[in-house]
């Protein structure tokens, strides 16, 4: 999917305030310290979703204002769901609370408010009263709230996920893309057990996809285990082993990704270590549990798969661009 771009960069520095603060106008007013003297670099990036839209938004520090005035100008009176790589300060009629970075906050553009940050990419989800309409009343009820628990964070990540696939997305994908936001903005925000119950599967393949993100993370650590992946998670036990349940257990999938990598690196010709020291790295005790491991799982053994690697030709390497086999390597 293509988003709608309003971007500065290719303005004249003494323009791209004003630009930025015309674009916003008839939602917010913009403010920004020492503008004289500063440019104002931001893009924006905005995707409708059938039935509600998210903005990808890259801006320098700002204080933005919703004012009574501005509400009664231009009624839109959206909730907007905000994530933040940076804290932010929050004024609205109920209250000023600080939102620390990575926690996801909802707010409604139907009452007054303000918002101060640093420097940030951020993103927003705009949801429709007219879209979301059977739980206004407790969208209403949690605006202004932080959404710190386990599953806010979640769906933090479901979020951040969503925007990275969004480029690969079809129009024809948007019923199935809107009924996923929905569960998971259901079950995250206003976590009833029916809410959580339709979004199970979507909230158990996100969890999945960050135990590998943090197994990848800390693959060389020796404290790797499932007392470090259930405080990393959020989870319980049980929860964790039900997760990895068809993947023959926590030690088993842990096995499997320190093996991934392993192959990554004995097929990278320029990697330095050799098998018993690549081995010792990914927590096997010696080099033959790991190449019996290693044959088991990939049909060959190390040594076979770097023997392999080095007797290609070298990579392409026309004007700094690196060959494909080097990118999938780092994916």
């Amino acid at each position: 999917m293509t988003p709608e771009i309003m971007s500065t960069h290719g303005l004249p520095r003494a323009h791209q305030l004003d630009a930025w603060r015309g674009w916003f106008s008839s939602v917010f007013e913009v403010e920004k310290p020492d503008e004289a003297r500063q440019g104002f670099l931001a893009e924006s990036r905005y995707w409708a979703l059938d039935g509600f839209g998210i903005g990808q938004v890259s801006a320098p520090g700002l204080r933005a204002v919703r004012s009574r005035e501005l509400v009664r100008r231009n009624p839109v009176d959206h909730w907007c769901l905000t994530l933040g790589q940076h804290d932010t300060g929050i004024r609205t009629p109920e209250d000023s609370v600080a939102v620390p970075a990575g926690i996801p906050f909802l707010v409604s553009l139907g009452v007054d408010l303000a918002s101060e940050r640093a420097a940030d990419e951020r993103l927003h989800i705009y949801l429709p009263r007219d879209s979301f309409a059977e739980i206004a009343t407790q969208l209403d009820a949690a605006r202004g709230l932080l959404l710190e628990t386990g599953l806010g964070r979640l769906l933090g990540h479901f979020l951040r996920n969503l925007v990275r696939s969004l480029p690969e997305l079809a129009p024809a994908d948007l019923p199935q893309v809107n009924a996923a936001a929905r569960a998971m903005i259901g079950a995250c925000v206003i976590p009833t057990p029916e809410r959580i119950r339709l979004a199970a599967g979507q909230i158990d393949a996100t969890r999945r996809d960050r135990l590998r993100r943090i197994v990848r993370r800390n693959i060389e650590s020796p404290q790797l285990d499932a007392g470090m992946l259930c405080g990393a998670l959020g989870v319980s036990r049980t929860q964790l082993y039900r997760l990895l349940q068809g993947e023959g257990g926590v030690a088993h999938y842990i096995r499997k990704l320190r093996l991934e990598v392993g192959l990554a690196r004995l097929s990278d010709p320029s990697h330095p270590g050799t098998i018993a020291e690549i081995a010792a790295q990914l927590g096997f005790e010696d080099a033959s549990r790991f190449s019996r491991a290693f044959r088991q799982a990939f049909g060959a053994t190390p040594r076979e798969v770097r023997a392999r690697a080095r007797a290609e030709p070298p990579g392409w390497d026309a004007q700094g661009i690196r060959p494909l086999s080097d990118f999938l390597r780092g994916l």
